[in-house]
Formats: C-alpha cells, sequence, structure tokens
C-alpha cells in the first residue's frame, strides 16, 4: 500500500495545501515543471494566487530555444516551422511567420456569443401592432454558456506554463512571462467552450490564449475581479504588457498540448475528493438515522475481502460512527426487525470501495498529466547535438481515462445517496420516522416530499451524464486525426456530474438533520413517558390481574408492543396514532385480567386515560423540541460537526410548516423560505468549499482515532 492509493491521505494532503491561503497566508508558488498539485491548481484557477517560474526552470527554457534556433539554422525540416500542419504536413514553406499567424487564425474558430442588443434606430415603434425582425428574442441559453468559465481558463494558463517549464518545447522566455502576467494581473481570455476533440491537445482554446498574448483586437479578456470583457489590446494596455510577436515555433508551442483538458480535469479532481469523502460521512449519518448498526463496518468484513478502497470506507464510516447513542448494537436481535440492515447501508463499504480506488487512479493520471510536456515536437537539449522528436504527447487519453473513472464513480455514489435519502422519507423502509419527514401532522405537511422528487431527478441525470464519450470519437482533419480523446468534452461533462451530485448531497445532508432530529425526538418522547406509561397501567389494572407476579413481564411487554405500534403507524396523526397505539394493548392485556366487568371498566378507563395524556406528552414534547432541541448529545463524532455546521453555521434549522410558510407581515423574519433555498444554502458551501472543511476536520478526527491502532490499509 503506497500513500497514493489511500484517498484518505490524497484528500488530506490536498486540503493541507488550500487551509493556509482561504486563512489569508498565500505564498507564490514558483512551477518548474515536476512538482505541480492539484490543490495549487485550485488556488491559481478560483482563488487568483500568483505564481512563478524557478530559475532553473527558465535555464531550460533558455537552452531549448537555443537549441531549436541551431536546428532552424541548419534548414532542417521541423514539423509546424517549415512545414503544413496536420494533414498537410507534406506541405515545405520558407515564410515561416506567416505560417504560424495562419495556424492560430485558422484554430480561432469556436463561437463566443456576444450580448444581444437593440439597435433604438430600428426599434418598433410604442403601439405598433407589427412584430417585425428587430424585436429581439430572449436567448434560449445565457451568451455565457459558449464561453469557459474563468476558472478553467486560469488553470489552463498555469499548466500550460509548468508544461514549458520543462524546458523542451522551444518556446522563449518572454512568451512564458507573458503567461504569467495575464494570469497575476488577473487578465482571462475568454474561450470559446466548444470544439476541442482534444487530438493534438486542445487547439483551438488555447489558440484564443495565444492570440490575447499577441494582444488580436478581435478578441477579448476578462479584467479584475469586476469581471469586465475588454478588448484583448486594450487589456494588455492597461496593463502594460506589450503584445507578443511570436517566434515560429512559439505559435505551435502554445497552442499544441492538454493543458486545457488536464485544466478542467484538475478542477473536477478537487470537487470530487471532496464529494467522495463526504459521501462517506452522509452513509455515517444514514446509519444512525435510520438506527441501523455498525456491524456491517466491522474490520474482519474487510480483512477477508482485502480490497484497500472497501477497507479504507469501512474503517473510516466505523470511526464516524463512534459514540453514536443510535446505531443499533443489539444486532437486529429485536422481534419484528430486520436482522440486518437494507443494502445502501450494509454494502455502503463494498459499493464505495470500488469508486474510491478509481478516483484514486485518476488522481494519479491527472497529477501525473499535470507535470508532462505535451505539445510537439519536443526537443531533447540535454544531449550533443541536440535532438528534436516528433511525437504524440498531445494525445489526451489519460485525462479521458481519468475523467471518466470520476463520471462513473460519481454516478456510484449519488446512486447510494439516493437510496439512503428515500428510505428516509418512506415510512415503510425508515424504521419508524414519519412520511416525509414532516415535523407535524402526516395529513398536513410533506415538507420532505419534493426532496424525493428531487433526487429522482438529478440521479436520472447523473446516469445520463455517466456514459462514456470516448466511445464517440469522430476522424478528424483529413483523416489524419483519425483517433482524438474527446478528454476536453469529458472532462466538462463531468464538472456537470459532480455538480449534479453535489446538489444530490446537499438535500440528502438537510434531510438527514431533519431526519437525525426526528429520531432523537421520538427517543426523547419515550424515555419521558416511559415511567409515567408503566405507572398508569399498573395502578389502572395491577389490582385486577390474575396473577400479580406477572405484573413486570405483562409491563415490559406493554411497551415494547406500544413503542412497535408506534413506529408501524406513523402515516397517522398524533391524535389518532397516539391513543390508538394505547388501545392496540387491550387484546395484549385482557386474558391477564380477573373474569369481571370492574377489570373490563378498569381496562377501558386505564387505555383512555393513558392515550389521552400520552398525546398531552408527545405534543409538549414535540413543541419543545422544535423550540430548543438539538441531537447532538445522540450523535458519532463525525454526525456531530456536520449537524452543527447545518444547523448552526448555516442556520438551517429543524424544518416545519412554519418554516416554509409565506410570512403574513412581509417583514417577518425566519419564516417564508423554501426548502430549494435552504437545500441551496448548504449547496452554496460546498461550492465556496467551506463545508469541505468540515469535512476535512472529521476525517483528521478518524485518522486520529486510527493513528495508533494497526489497521488492515497497513497490512496492504
Amino acid at each position: 500500500m503506497t500513500p497514493s492509493e489511500c484517498l484518505n491521505e490524497a484528500f488530506l494532503a490536498h486540503w493541507a495545501l488550500l487551509n493556509p491561503f482561504q486563512a489569508g497566508s498565500c505564498v507564490i508558488k514558483a512551477v518548474n515543471g515536476h512538482s505541480l498539485d492539484i490543490a495549487t491548481v485550485v488556488l491559481v484557477a478560483r482563488y487568483h494566487a500568483s505564481v512563478g517560474v524557478s530559475d532553473d526552470a527558465y535555464h531550460a527554457i533558455d537552452q531549448s530555444a537555443t537549441a531549436l534556433e541551431s536546428k532552424i539554422a541548419t534548414g532542417e525540416v521541423i514539423y509546424g516551422i517549415n512545414t503544413g500542419f496536420g494533414g498537410s504536413a507534406d506541405t515545405r514553406t520558407k515564410a515561416v511567420d506567416k505560417l504560424k499567424e495562419d495556424l492560430l487564425s485558422g484554430l480561432q474558430y469556436g463561437i463566443i456569443a456576444e450580448t444581444a442588443t437593440t439597435d433604438p434606430a430600428h426599434s418598433q415603434e410604442e403601439g405598433s401592432e407589427e412584430v417585425g425582425l428587430s424585436v429581439p428574442s430572449l436567448p434560449l441559453r445565457h451568451e455565457i454558456d459558449t464561453v469557459m468559465p474563468e476558472s478553467w481558463v486560469r488553470a489552463s494558463l498555469l499548466i500550460r506554463v509548468n508544461s514549458l517549464a520543462h524546458g523542451v518545447s522551444g518556446i522563449m522566455p518572454p512568451t512564458v512571462d507573458a503567461l504569467l502576467r495575464l494570469l497575476n494581473c488577473n487578465l482571462t481570455p475568454r474561450v470559446p467552450l466548444h470544439g476541442s476533440i482534444s487530438a493534438s491537445g486542445d487547439l483551438s482554446p488555447l489558440a484564443y490564449i495565444a492570440g490575447v498574448l499577441e494582444g488580436k483586437p478581435s478578441l477579448s479578456v476578462y479584467v479584475g475581479a469586476q469581471r469586465r470583457v475588454e478588448r484583448a489590446d486594450i487589456g494588455l494596455s492597461r496593463h502594460s504588457i506589450t503584445p507578443l510577436v511570436l517566434t515560429a515555433r512559439e505559435g505551435l508551442a502554445l497552442v499544441n498540448g492538454t493543458s486545457v483538458s488536464a485544466a478542467v480535469a484538475a478542477l473536477a479532481m478537487h470537487e470530487a475528493l471532496s464529494l467522495a469523502v463526504l459521501s462517506q460521512i452522509l452513509t455515517a449519518m444514514s446509519v444512525e438515522a435510520l438506527r441501523g448498526t455498525d456491524e456491517s463496518f466491522d474490520p474482519f468484513l474487510a480483512r477477508v475481502r482485502p480490497h484497500w478502497g472497501q477497507a479504507e470506507a469501512s474503517r473510516n464510516i466505523f470511526s464516524m460512527l463512534n459514540g453514536s447513542k443510535l446505531v443499533d448494537r443489539g444486532h437486529g436481535s429485536n422481534v419484528s426487525s430486520l436482522r440486518q440492515d437494507r443494502y445502501s447501508l450494509r454494502t455502503a463499504s463494498q459499493w464505495l470501495g470500488p469508486a474510491l480506488e478509481d478516483l484514486s487512479l485518476a488522481h494519479s493520471q491527472i497529477v501525473m498529466e499535470l507535470n508532462s510536456a505535451t505539445d510537439n515536437p519536443l526537443i531533447d537539449a540535454g544531449v550533443s547535438p541536440p535532438r528534436l522528436l516528433h511525437g504524440g504527447n498531445f494525445q489526451a487519453k489519460a485525462i479521458t481515462s481519468a475523467v471518466e473513472k470520476i463520471r462513473q464513480s460519481v454516478q456510484s455514489i449519488g446512486r447510494i445517496l439516493f437510496s439512503q435519502c428515500t428510505e428516509l422519507i418512506n415510512p415503510a423502509t425508515s424504521r419508524g420516522l414519519p412520511p416525509n419527514l414532516v415535523a407535524s401532522e402526516p395529513s398536513e405537511s410533506f415538507i420532505f416530499k419534493g426532496t424525493d422528487i428531487l433526487v429522482a431527478s438529478l440521479l436520472s441525470e447523473l446516469g445520463f451524464l455517466s456514459n462514456p464519450v470516448a466511445s464517440h470519437v469522430q476522424t478528424a482533419e483529413m483523416g489524419n486525426q483519425g483517433i482524438n480523446s474527446l478528454a476536453l468534452i469529458s472532462a466538462r461533462y463531468t464538472l456537470d456530474a459532480l455538480d449534479i451530485l453535489s446538489q444530490l448531497a446537499a438535500a440528502h445532508l438537510v434531510a438527514l438533520c431533519q431526519a437525525l432530529d426526528l429520531r432523537v425526538l421520538r427517543i426523547r418522547f419515550l424515555a419521558s413517558l416511559e415511567s409515567s406509561f408503566r405507572t398508569s397501567i399498573e395502578q389502572g389494572i395491577g389490582q385486577h390481574l390474575s396473577n400479580p407476579e406477572i405484573l413486570d413481564t405483562l409491563l415490559d411487554t406493554c411497551w415494547k408492543a406500544f413503542t412497535v405500534r408506534l413506529d408501524a403507524t406513523t402515516s397517522m396523526d398524533s391524535a389518532v396514532r397516539l391513543p390508538g397505539a394505547i388501545v392496540h394493548l387491550q387484546p395484549l392485556i385482557l386474558p391477564f385480567l380477573l373474569p369481571s366487568a370492574e377489570a373490563l371498566k378498569a381496562l377501558r378507563s386505564c387505555t383512555e386515560d393513558l392515550g389521552k395524556s400520552s398525546l398531552d406528552s408527545f405534543i409538549k414534547m414535540q413543541q419543545l423540541y422544535v423550540r430548543e432541541g438539538e441531537a447532538t448529545n445522540m450523535l458519532g463524532q463525525a454526525s456531530k460537526q456536520m449537524y452543527t455546521y447545518i444547523r448552526k453555521d448555516l442556520g438551517i434549522p429543524f424544518v416545519g410548516p412554519e418554516t416554509l410558510a409565506t410570512p403574513s407581515v412581509p417583514e417577518q423574519s425566519g419564516v417564508g423560505v423554501t426548502m430549494g433555498a435552504l437545500n441551496g444554502r448548504v449547496k452554496a458551501a460546498m461550492a465556496e468549499g467551506k463545508l469541505y472543511t468540515v469535512v476535512a476536520e472529521c476525517l483528521r478526527d478518524v485518522e486520529k482515532e486510527n493513528r495508533s491502532k494497526p489497521t488492515l490499509l497497513a497490512k496492504l
């Protein structure tokens, strides 16, 4: 077992690099072509961290540029410098500068939709009955849907710099400096979203970056934190950046490579790592909410089936349940209960384990690609004379392989979370929770029914997105690109899938906190009722028993029957359910009474009074819990941290009808929200990374607990 094979270590190492920056401490990292990590990509891409290039890398860059110049001077035929491109590489030219310009112009073919405007001179006069073509139509999609997000482009710039830092591309140091200035001055080229098949790398997206470096007026950039759109030449001028005049080799060196595909893949991997660990926390919370057992995660099971992913998931969930008072440790011995949990709990480590293993391999592939030289041709300047090699490092199949594993894993994770969530909401599978997780009467409230529909919709979409992209390759570019990776397309869909999974996980997390509250409410109600329940029956019918010695046994039997009946009738309103559960005891008690009218009357009176007092007790406990209750002292270590974050930090309450009701007074605060808004609050905390800091803390606690213990992972 190596550290790279353990997703726990990968995730914690990743967040250890992210946390200092998020706390306000940022060290500018100098890339060297060999040590770029996903955390640095995220910091530069999403949080505007600055970056530089190491002195050793600059030396290698300069050395390769000198070596290339010597090759050109001797008249050697070099692809893309004095030959045509792709399927046109059989042509030769001495007009090398024009060749470079034609290359970039030919690759800037993507579509960026401009914002629609109305020309006042041609607008329809008010009151006109005719609707002419000059009337603007509302778009079917936002114009921004045709432009790559800035974070993708910033990540691409960083990875391109790191690839060039190998010093094997023949590019000049000032060109690398110009790429760095775009990053550090927060000038982000606007790049079309569609159009790359990631064959000879991501030619077209990178051509837009190269065109911005040249200051091409027809291209544009996002400027600063305000995201103002300006022409490329104006944006460069505002930041005193002189437009580049690229050399013959530099055009091809900039556009030929996997940087954009690797960028989107790295950003996807960041999300996938976090969601993979979160899914294990959600599983632990589901075990508690559904009164499952930790037996399913006993280390013995992984010891005799030693897949490391299963072992890691099992160990994590087992530790996360430590300290829980909700876990059923009776091993299903109770009559009328399942002897073992349903599959979404019992086989969770076996289901999640392969996903963790796939994500670990995908992580290794992506990190390897981040630190690779991926253009063509490449220069081996470390030998004498230098060698110039034509190859295919631009073929991004490694990224396709990685992101399709991520997407398949995302679908698997989504499927198990869907099952857990729907089992919570359905009274047939929730082990005593009310239908739709209502905090009031089932006939009047259906709060989480919408969540049931939501997760079904999201999972269906995940199922579609999990289909492979790589099997849809088309021959392109005069037959030269007979195979192409489609890595960028696949990476885009992977980010889409991760966004869908994060929505599903957010909805599930809100439902879990509701279910845990309802579970604790039930436990506290029963704990408060049991003593008076026993006293009422003893005083009501004790003197009418045919054998007084059976009283204690009868009281135990009645209490158990009452709790079982409550769990079986959660779909009833409390005014019917509680008295009905007490009346249900009459046939159980009757055989033990003396055969007298007084005994029958006492039984009827006892159960009637107990039914009323039980209902009163439940209503008071319910009202008290809604006002003041919390579940933390009943929860395992991970559930406690996540529950506290949701309830305290995000302010998401135990949801009752009044929470969602439209306020009668417009200024009334704390009410009138939607379930979508509550789910969205959690989703936003994921997107900002705040929720994942809690995830990281939960996992650190797991690692701390297990550090001194011998584990299966250490033996593999």
